[in-house]
């Protein structure tokens, strides 16, 4: 019975995909062939000899160490897109809070508690302070169309807002999700020029953290909105703030407050809430579990991180599956192994990612132990696994 550790509690919807009868599941399961993990940071872990896959029930995966994980053969998978919704609607909802101040008229009115009969001549009075003008008209501007970001410009135009995109890496399974309404801007500076409201849809890397900086922020509209529902770190704190104070930028909605941020004019601080629904969550535990269970009993790759997309049948007979480096002769070495135990080679995949590859070989005959130690020797040899 293979194992299956639990870093957080994971909906119960994975036990559709992962079976009691032939999974050991819970918190306390030890040296475990997988693991699913939400908000947990695995940073630091102990990574077990048994371990095959870590599955981040969610899209980022910052918590995990993929660089470690790779270098030991254990696959990383995580959810792109099985939040897409619940973010989606959350952004829409940041537009509209942004726009009137909603949030300071509820806490405004709540002041009004036993004015009795004067409340309606209050409100009538002092809703002036909260006004705010229309979505309708305005120009939103979408940065990344992947799997939210391509649905929040198709959702913007059902706002009637004029709705531009850019992205340089969008995929032709992207494009045909999106709008045909959606226009594209020529580049990353002509569509921050023209947008009233800047919409955030990137991943935090190297090379995007602290994008929004300074010199970022001048080239934007005057008066336009920022909302980062992708990664705290994207925006350079300060000169966000600057911004605010200059009222170069009206409003910046965030759904990853800091110290710095709070209570600061201009700021709409969501505490997290991009993924956090009952259905977010259960897309999220079943799109892992689907791919753990697949992994470990057929070595399909689906949604890694860190190996190359591999969509396996069961196999006819025997498998094995080998993940390396991706250099110079290691098919040959792997193939020549196989050969020198006189078992034949009835099909066989090799894919690569970056500097990693995945090869899989089935075979007619059983792998021998003999077969298994030879390709473990093999130097670039990551992991080997006999199904």
């Amino acid at each position: 019975m293979r194992k299956i550790k639990l870093m957080n509690a994971i909906s119960g919807i994975i036990y559709e995909h992962l079976s009691k009868d032939v999974y050991e599941i819970g918190d306390n399961v030890e040296n475990p062939d997988a693991i699913l993990v939400r908000s947990a940071n695995m940073l630091e872990a102990d990574l077990n000899g048994n371990l095959l896959a870590i599955a981040r029930a969610g899209v980022g995966y910052n918590n995990v160490p993929v660089d470690r994980c790779s270098e030991q053969g254990v696959a990383v998978f995580f959810a792109p897109g099985a939040n897409a919704n619940a973010v989606k609607e959350l952004v829409m909802a940041g537009m509209l809070l942004s726009t009137r101040d909603v949030v300071g008229g509820i806490g405004w009115a709540k002041t009004l508690d036993g004015e009795g009969d004067k409340v309606p001549a209050l409100v009538e009075k002092g809703k002036g302070q909260f006004v705010g003008p229309e979505l309708e008209g305005k120009t939103l501007g979408v940065i990344g169309l992947g799997n939210i970001g391509g649905p929040v410009a198709t959702l913007g135009t059902h706002f009637h807002m004029n709705t531009i995109g850019f992205d340089p890496y969008m995929t032709v399974e992207a494009a045909w999700s999106v709008s045909r309404a959606v226009h594209r801007a020529p580049s990353e500076a002509a569509l921050v020029a023209e947008a009233d409201f800047l919409t955030l849809h990137i991943p935090l890397t190297n090379e995007t953290r602290g994008k929004i900086n300074a010199e970022y922020i001048a080239q934007m509209k005057d008066g336009a909105t920022l909302l980062n529902f992708s990664r705290g770190e994207i925006v350079d704190d300060d000169a966000m703030l600057a911004a605010l104070e200059s009222g170069k930028l009206r409003a910046y909605v965030t759904d990853f407050p800091n110290q710095k941020l709070l209570n600061k004019k201009g700021v709409l601080c969501i505490p997290h809430l991009g993924a956090s629904t009952p259905e977010s969550e259960e897309n999220c535990a079943r799109m892992v579990a689907e791919q753990v269970d697949s992994f470990l009993k057929t070595g399909s790759v689906r949604n890694s991180v860190n190996l190359p997309n591999c969509d396996l049948g069961a196999p006819a007979a025997f498998r094995l599956t080998v993940i390396h480096k991706n250099i110079p002769n290691m098919l040959s070495q792997v193939t020549g192994a196989v050969a020198a135990e006189q078992i034949n080679i009835s099909d066989m995949v090799n894919r690569s990612r970056k500097d990693i590859a995945y090869t899989v070989l089935d075979l007619d005959d059983k792998p021998t132990d003999v077969l298994m130690a030879k390709l473990e020797a093999i130097d670039g040899i990551l992991r080997v696994r006999a199904m």
